[in-house]
């Protein structure tokens, strides 16, 4: 029986994208396949470095260039930066199993198998960048993602709200967009690689809204309004239309949550 938070921080400290997929995809099956303990003494981490490799150049995303999805560079950019978040959602996910104590066995398998999951979607994007002649690191990146993870890292409701239900959710909204560009230039491959992870998404997204809703029931805390405090608080902007409600609420947003996005109609909510 291997240690959890052992394995989750090994793969959080990895550095180079092919060590970090590797040791991620052992430990998911380790852990669905019941080969894995989380210790109940452990200590909370003193600190959670993510191991990153030397590219890509990390710039501000306003300095990213305009992706022409017709020309094979401007998709092989596009998909780059898909490969890049699914790069951060790795460490996401690990950072979750190793920052947060005292939550129920299940949160921990939950996000295992998510950064599982995660390491899938990259190894299906890097795949696909090969393909047209390019790899991980060739093009610069934004760290908006992990930036969150740094202003989240306080308290785990913030995380399942801020993280699973704010920004991975607007995946959830753009990705049909995506699909249907990639489909419109014939890129046939690259549209089941976003479907398939399309569908993976709403499971990740649901298991943050479970788990948001969980710590709002421990702090008797309304979740609509707490979500709507957070989003405000955190300055997090306008919502962005149109909405994947069908998603959405397959990823357990309920109609309440719905009909507010809807409302603020490009307000901050």
């Amino acid at each position: 029986m291997e240690n959890l938070l052992t394995l989750a921080r090994d793969c959080l400290a990895a550095i180079e994208p092919t060590d970090k997929v590797a040791r991620t995809q052992r430990a998911a099956a380790l852990c669905m396949q019941g080969g894995c303990a989380l210790p109940t003494d452990a200590d909370p981490p003193s600190q959670l470095d993510p191991g990153r490799p030397r590219r890509p150049l990390l710039v501000h995303h306003t300095r990213l260039a305009a992706r022409k999805l017709g020309a094979p560079s401007g998709r092989a950019a596009f998909l780059h930066a898909l490969a890049h978040i699914e790069f951060n959602a790795i460490n996401l996910a690990w950072d979750a199993v190793c920052r947060f104590r005292g939550l129920p066995a299940e949160f921990y398998r939950d996000w295992t198998q998510v950064a599982g999951e995660e390491a899938l979607h990259f190894e299906l994007l890097r795949g696909r960048l090969r393909a047209l002649g390019h790899d991980y690191g060739d093009f610069p990146a934004h760290d908006g993602l992990w930036e969150m993870a740094g202003k989240t890292a306080h308290d785990a409701l913030v995380r399942m709200a801020l993280v699973p239900r704010v920004l991975e959710a607007r995946g959830l909204d753009v990705t049909p967009g995506m699909i249907a560009r990639l489909r419109q230039v014939g890129d046939h491959a690259s549209v089941q690689v976003l479907e398939r992870i399309l569908a993976d998404e709403i499971g990740h997204v649901a298991i943050g809204t479970r788990w948001y809703r969980f710590l709002c029931r421990q702090r008797a805390l309304d979740p609509l309004q707490t979500f709507r405090g957070l989003w405000r608080e955190y300055g997090l902007g306008p919502v962005r239309k149109p909405l994947n409600t069908a998603a959405r609420h397959a990823a357990g947003f309920d109609a309440r949550e719905i009909e507010m996005l809807d409302a603020l109609d490009g307000e901050v909510a």
